[in-house]
């Protein structure tokens, strides 16, 4: 596989050189890309702080980044909610644990698997269905969400994960994204795997998914979020299979005297989603990094 490794480097090498900016550009783009960080960060340092406000400072007018009288005490009502609970949490940690998992896992393997013959091969229909691909990119989960009911229940499956994992796999986006990555491969380096002795599955892992790492980093990002806040909808009714998401969305309706455990309930679903993407944003900008992909 040294042919494989020589023609890799050279290519990234040879497309993504440098550019040379001036120092008065350089100073537009940080100012731009400051203002728009900080303008993103406002939601979750408000989602912070407001987890750790007292009732009175909640409402307070005009609202407030900053707490005077820190609590937990938000927690604590909480804790003590889920103590009443029929099922244990832990249950609804462990339903939320398998979707997500293995809905992230199906989108990334599947859509991953299905671009690859779209990016480097043609054959009867291929480009309609790229088009296809495209144009259902434009209907919502809840335009299909009655189509997807159907099928779920054709196949017998409505209360179970998989009512909620397969129509989340079944999605176009990370068939799109993978495919649009995918065609900037260049077909020398699939030749000369095929030289080297490769199969297609070969190349497949060992050749495409590497130098495609930003891509399905990106999409596990993705996919997780979804994943991790869905609430099972119409699909899933037993309560002990329901995911995390749903429990906690149902101790917020309690009306304004929640408020402060709604608070401590926003930062809780945070946490997570936010560690994943700090891990994966790291890994893509080694990858960028090692590969010579750089700004």
């Amino acid at each position: 596989m040294k042919i494989i490794k020589a023609v890799r480097n050279w290519y990234f090498r040879r497309k993504f050189k440098r550019r040379n900016r001036s120092v008065g550009g350089d100073l537009v783009l940080i100012v731009v890309l400051g203002f728009f960080g900080l303008f993103s960060l406002f939601p979750l340092i408000y989602t912070l702080t407001s987890a750790f406000k007292p009732f009175s400072e909640i409402f307070m007018y005009p609202p407030r980044l900053t707490v005077e009288n820190p609590t937990l005490n938000n927690f604590f009502d909480l804790g003590t909610i889920i103590e009443d609970f029929t099922i244990p949490l832990s249950r609804y940690i462990f339903n939320t644990m398998i979707i997500t998992g293995l809905g992230t896992f199906g989108t990334v393997l599947l859509g991953s698997l299905a671009a690859y013959p779209l990016a480097k091969y043609e054959f009867p229909g291929s480009k309609l269905m790229s088009n296809l691909i495209v144009y259902a990119l434009m209907f919502s989960t809840s335009v299909t969400a009655i189509p997807n009911y159907l099928i779920m229940s054709a196949l017998g499956i409505v209360d179970t994960y998989w009512a909620v994992i397969l129509p989340a796999v079944g999605g176009t986006l990370g068939l799109y994204l993978m495919k649009n990555f995918m065609v900037q491969v260049p077909d020398d380096m699939l030749e000369a795997a095929k030289i080297d002795g490769a199969t297609e599955f070969g190349i497949f892992f060992k050749v495409v998914m590497p130098l495609c790492k930003p891509a399905w980093i990106t999409l596990v990002i993705l996919s997780f979020q979804q994943m991790w806040g869905t609430t099972g909808g119409v699909f899933i009714y037993s309560e002990e299979l329901k995911p995390l998401s749903y429990v906690l969305s149902q101790l917020v309706s309690g009306g304004i005297s929640r408020t402060g455990v709604a608070s401590a309930v926003s930062l809780l679903m945070l946490i997570v989603p936010i560690g994943v993407f700090v891990f994966s944003q790291s890994n893509v900008i080694e990858t960028m990094a090692t590969s010579g992909i750089k700004g």
